[in-house]
Formats: structure tokens, sequence, C-alpha cells
């Protein structure tokens, strides 16, 4: 019999649900993952901005800038010394900061390059090859606090691919120029290409093109509701490497794990977004009470108000008690969240049974905002349950293979027979023709 959720307190702001009260599957039900934006309303939004742009190109594109931006632009085009000037001006202490993250993700996605495949005998030769993307579009959000670290993220490993043209687009600040920390980092990870642009009309430039914008191949980068259902519309046109939905984290802990850090990784995750989940299973229902508690208190102290924190955990903030830590690896792997966090004292039997999740952490001392600027692994990650079947933005992301495929004249000779009997099993007679032929003519 299924049972609803205790009352909660100002200071205990989180469901607390009891897998052997209520069942597993009610306990997700009461779990909000995934965002409740209205998706058709944004999608036909959204259709009508990309249409408006691929059609009437830097005009649309100044009049969407003026309307959700409030500025005026003439030229979408970052000039370099601009970037420079950005650069030069940033403290010393915060570039070398800058400096070891760009360094520690090169170092993880410098690795990431795929090998040749060669089936190489007498006659017949098999290769597939792995080539650079010729270019890539990286949008790079930048509202009341800009990530610089996303530029690390998307840039480096696009380097690191050997990609010959990134261009990277940004929204405008209210003064109309690009976040001078955003214009630092680019010129940093190395990108001499910056656009100012925010939205769906962004997405669209870099898909379509512009006069000031030339397309590209593929966009990476996150954004809002907005810019995924975008990517999501003109991939096909272009390629795209996720829709990525609100951010999450679930933690897997027993009774050995920290309830104030637990508790402070929850919120970190919670102060994303409104739509962001932050999701505790435990098997310690004294775990489950300190660390709601905390949360609460730290809702308290670090934000005023009604802040974005808080109402991501009012909303999409969860423990679940579950029985055994079998069980709390089978719930996560059910949710398969964008980040996990195991912190038991004794992780190896947890981490063996994950399947399903974007990155995981392991360990008291790896809190999750590790990954998140300085530790190399990349911090674009498959959201809204899509780990199931996805993975990582990597290298790989920025490049494509080719195959190529050689016979000599024996080895043509004994495969011939078989491919023209084949074809014609499949009634493509041009097919089998090509092949008859040539042994007709090269006998």
């Amino acid at each position: 019999m299924a049972h609803s959720p205790r009352v909660l307190t100002r200071q205990d702001l989180m469901k607390i649900l009891d897998v052997k009260q209520i069942g597993v599957d009610e306990a997700k039900k009461q779990i909000s993952l995934r965002a409740a934006a209205k998706l058709k309303d944004i999608q036909m939004v959204v259709e009508e901005i990309i249409a408006d742009v691929e059609l009437n190109k830097d005009s649309a594109l100044r009049h969407y800038t003026k309307k959700f931006d409030g500025v005026d632009i003439d030229n979408f085009a970052v000039p370099q010394e601009d970037i420079v000037e950005a650069m030069e001006l940033l403290p010393d202490d915060v570039k070398q900061i800058f400096q070891e993250s760009i360094d520690n993700i090169h170092q993880f996605h410098a690795l990431q390059v795929f090998q040749d495949v060669v089936v190489d005998e007498p006659g017949r030769r098999l290769v597939q090859k792995a080539i650079p993307l010729a270019s890539v579009g990286l949008y790079v959000p930048a509202g009341s606090f800009p990530y610089p670290s996303t530029v690390f993220m998307l840039a480096v490993p696009a380097k690191a691919a050997g990609v010959e043209r990134i261009a990277l687009i940004t929204p405008p600040q209210k003064d109309g120029k690009a976040s001078q920390i955003i214009l630092a980092a680019a010129g940093m990870a190395g990108v001499k290409e910056v656009y100012l642009g925010g939205g769906a009309q962004a997405i669209a430039a870099l898909a379509y093109g512009t006069e000031s914008i030339p397309k590209v191949d593929k966009i990476c980068g996150p954004g809002n509701a907005y810019v995924a259902m975008a990517k999501k519309t003109v991939f096909g046109d272009v390629d795209i490497e996720m829709v990525a939905g609100p951010s999450e984290v679930l933690i897997i802990a027993d009774d050995s794990a920290d309830a104030e850090l637990v508790a402070l990784d929850l919120l970190a995750q919670a102060e994303h977004d409104r739509e962001a989940a932050s999701v505790l299973v435990t098997v310690s229902p004294k775990l489950a009470e300190d660390v709601s508690s905390y949360v609460g208190k730290y809702l308290d102290s670090l934000w005023q108000g009604d802040s974005i924190a808080r109402q991501s955990i009012e909303s999409n903030g969860a423990i679940i008690i579950a029985e055994s830590l079998e069980q709390a690896a089978c719930i996560s792997n059910s949710f398969a969240p964008e980040h996990l966090e195991v912190c038991c004292i004794d992780h190896e039997p947890v981490i063996r049974l994950i399947k399903n999740a974007g990155c995981v952490f392991i360990g008291k001392y790896t809190a999750e905002a590790l990954g998140d600027y300085m530790a190399g692994t990349n911090h674009t990650l498959p959201t809204s349950g899509t780990a199931r079947f996805s993975s990582p933005l990597s290298t790989y992301d920025f490049m494509k293979k080719l195959n190529y495929v050689e016979y000599g004249k024996e080895a043509f000779g004994k495969i011939a027979p078989k491919v023209v009997k084949f074809a014609n099993l499949e009634g493509l007679v041009a097919h089998g023709k090509s092949v008859s032929r040539r042994i007709e003519k090269y006998e």
C-alpha cells in the first residue's frame, strides 16, 4: 500500500521516500527528475525563429538580439583585439587556474584518438580512418554567471581532435559586448573566432550561416530549453553532440558518509537550475534525516529568499531510503543520472553494479565540482536518462570516420560471383550487372 511522504518542516525540504513502505516504482513517481517545460509551445517559437534566421540572416539575428537581449548589434563578430585584451586583463592567479584546467582537460582528451582499423590480406584491403571535422560551433551561455569552464570543456577536445575551424558564439551582455571572462577563456583555449548571439537564433546562425557568421558542420554546447529545442530542430542539417536537459546528481551513500558534505553536493547541483534534480539514495535513515536538515540550514545561510536552489530542491529534491546498496545501484541505473556520486565505505561492489551514468565520482574526497572544473574529464554529460545509451562529450565527438575498400584481380574474382547472386536475390539487377561485366571485361 502506497504512503504519502511525511510532512516536511521549513528546515527539512527534501522528500524522504522509504522504498520499504512505498516501493521503488512509487518512489520514482514522486520524484520529478525531468523538466516539465511546455515543449510544444517552445517548439513553435523555436521553429519560427530558425526559419526567420535561415531566410533573413543577419537582419533576423539583429531583430531577435534586440527583442531578447535588449541590445542593438551591427557586427556580430568579436574583434581579435577584444579577445587579446580580455586575456591581458585576467588576474594572474585566475590565469594560472584556467591554464591548469586546460592542461588537465587536454591531457585526458588527447588520449581519445581513434586508431586506424586495417584489414590487409592479399588482394583485399579494408581501412577505416578517423579525421577531424572541418568546422564546429560552440554555444557558450553567458547569463548572470558566465561559465568559462564550458569554453574549456568544448574547445579543448575540439582542438585535440584537430578541428580546423572552431567558432564560438555567446550571448551579448547588457552593454552589447561579450562577457570578458568568456572572451579570456576562449583566447586561452585557442579559439580565434568569436561571435555575439544567444538563444535559438544563435543556433540557427551556426546551422545555416548569415552574412557575418559562416555555417558550421556541428554544434555543441549547453543552454536553456529554447537552445536545446533549436539544436534538436537543426539536427540533420548539422550534427549536434546531444540535447541536454536540466542538470542532475544522484548520490549513493551508506552511514559512513558525511551528511554535511552530501547535502552540499546536492545543493551544488540545485543552484544550476530551477529544474535541476538532486537525489540521495541511502541505506541509512539517520543519514537521510541529517542530510535533509543540512540542506535546509544551508539554503537559509547561502541564499536569501526564494532562490533557484530552493526552488530546485522543493520541486526535484528527494531522498530515497533503499533496502540495500545493491538496490540503491539498481535505482541509480534506472534513473541513469548525469552525475553519480558513490559515498560508501566499500564502494567497489557498488561501482561494479553501475551501468548507466554520465560520470561517476568515487569516494569522500571526490566532489562532483572537481569534474566541473579541474579533474580533466568532460562536464558535458548526458541528461534526462539518456546515459542509458549515450556518452560524455569527448574528442570523438569532433571526429568522423571514413572507410576505404580496395580489391585486386584475384580477390575480386573469388568474391564476384557471390556478390552477383546476392544482388539478384535482392532484385537489384544493376548491382549484379556492375560486377558481372567486370568479370567479363577483365578475365
